[in-house]
């Protein structure tokens, strides 16, 4: 897809007409790098794709308008797979056939589907804030990179804040956490239940059935319950149905939180006041604060590149897909240093983004240091609570459990290692 759209097109749009756009690939000598977006526009993720994708082109056009990395120029195709696994391998396959190197299929399903594929075919598949959390362990997953704080993580880092502000101690509270009844629903699950038994408290989990339209039997549930803290776990349509219930339930919004996967389009749905006090995991900085999008706003959007409409550009999924953009081009950019001649390959770009240090976008992200070890990237991230207008950070860049993450994460691995699932 041509990075220099203005207008954003989702659903069949986007896949037919990245299904009828000349191909480049990049072999031998030509200076490109591919990457392959083949996401969900269309089912499940929706407006939370499209945003993503928006701060991902915005982000590829601000360098290749600036002449590129390293003196190669990244080509992005944009596809739709619409969550369903069939029509992800028909895309990753013709990717594949494309000459990409990297793709991003921005899907928890999806990302396990395609794992051994991209093992085995050595492509960097991207699973930031989705796909398997034990992913983190790159001895036994070379080629998946989350480069992000994984689910188990987003759950360590609003365990440890609930105790932060209950005075040090969860002995006897009650967590509820609302999950859709997906395998990105209950990645959180292990961690939970192993701080519930650490720490003391009651867990009680309310799975819902996807894509979430329905939640109305499970809130009462929550309400009665009395928690002294909630979670809910989800995406798009279900993270708005799940606030809305969570309002029309009197739960205190102040000690409710969602894991990254919340946004100022969620609360517009919502009510801005309805939802003011309402947390989340935040994995970058939001609005248009950063360097990044000041940069973007100044170079791409006032000069008629945007990839979508202007007032998304600094919103929540925007920012993660500007992150993730800033990401992938530093691991071109370290690739290049390595091997400034290429050629062009997974192996290639696999060097690259497993030596990236202390990558932080210009103060965007905390300090970011992925290693062949850690595809984490040292499970940094922050809470911020939304104020009817904006989200506010409430602490700073921290990491919290991480001894109990990495025991799951080695656990998982090992079984991998030796069946493969």
């Amino acid at each position: 897809m041509a990075l220099t759209r203005r207008t954003m097109l989702t659903g069949a749009a986007v896949a037919a007409l990245a299904s009828h756009l000349p191909v480049r690939v990049a072999f031998g000598q030509d200076r490109t790098v591919r990457f392959a977006f083949m996401q969900d526009f269309t089912r499940i993720y929706t407006f939370v794709t499209s945003e993503y994708s928006q701060g991902q082109r915005d982000y590829i056009t601000l360098v290749n308008g600036r002449g590129g990395v390293g003196g190669y120029t990244i080509v992005a195709d944009i596809s739709d797979h619409a969550n369903d696994q069939p029509r992800a391998i028909e895309a990753y396959e013709r990717a594949k056939a494309q000459g990409a190197v990297l793709i991003d299929p921005l899907s928890t399903p999806v990302a396990r589907a395609l794992v051994p594929r991209a093992l085995e075919d050595q492509i960097n598949m991207i699973t930031a804030f989705s796909g398997r959390s034990d992913a983190a362990d790159g001895t036994a997953f070379p080629y998946v990179l989350p480069l992000t704080p994984n689910y188990w993580t987003q759950a360590g880092l609003l365990i440890d804040y609930f105790k932060q502000q209950d005075g040090g101690s969860l002995q006897d509270k009650t967590i509820c956490f609302v999950h859709i009844d997906t395998p990105f629903g209950k990645e959180p699950l292990p961690i939970l239940e192993k701080l519930a038994a650490k720490e003391g408290f009651k867990f009680l989990a309310f799975p819902y059935t996807p894509p979430g339209n329905d939640q109305s039997a499970i809130w009462p549930q929550v309400r009665r319950a009395r928690p002294d803290w909630t979670v809910f776990w989800g995406a798009a349509v279900g993270q708005t149905v799940a606030l809305t219930e969570a309002v029309r339930n009197g739960l205190d919004m102040s000690r409710v939180s969602s894991s990254v996967w919340l946004s100022e389009s969620d609360m517009e749905v919502v009510g801005k006041d309805q939802t003011v006090g309402v947390m989340k995991v935040e994995p970058c900085v939001s609005g248009h604060e950063p360097k990044i999008i000041q940069d973007i706003l100044t170079e791409v959007v006032a000069a008629g590149k945007g990839a979508g409409p202007q007032d998304k550009v600094g919103t929540s999924y925007y920012n993660y897909g500007v992150m993730l953009a800033a990401l992938m081009v530093e691991g071109v950019r370290r690739a290049a240093e390595i091997a400034p001649d290429g050629p062009v390959t997974g192996p290639w770009l696999n060097a690259g983004l497993r030596s990236i240090t202390a990558f932080d976008a210009e103060g965007m992200i905390p300090p970011t240091t992925i290693t062949p070890e850690d595809h984490q990237g040292g499970g940094y991230g922050r809470i911020a609570r939304w104020d009817g207008e904006k989200f506010v950070p409430q602490t700073d860049w921290f990491s919290a459990n991480q001894d109990i993450v990495w025991q799951e994460i080695r656990k998982y691995s090992e079984e991998f290692k030796k069946n493969g699932k």
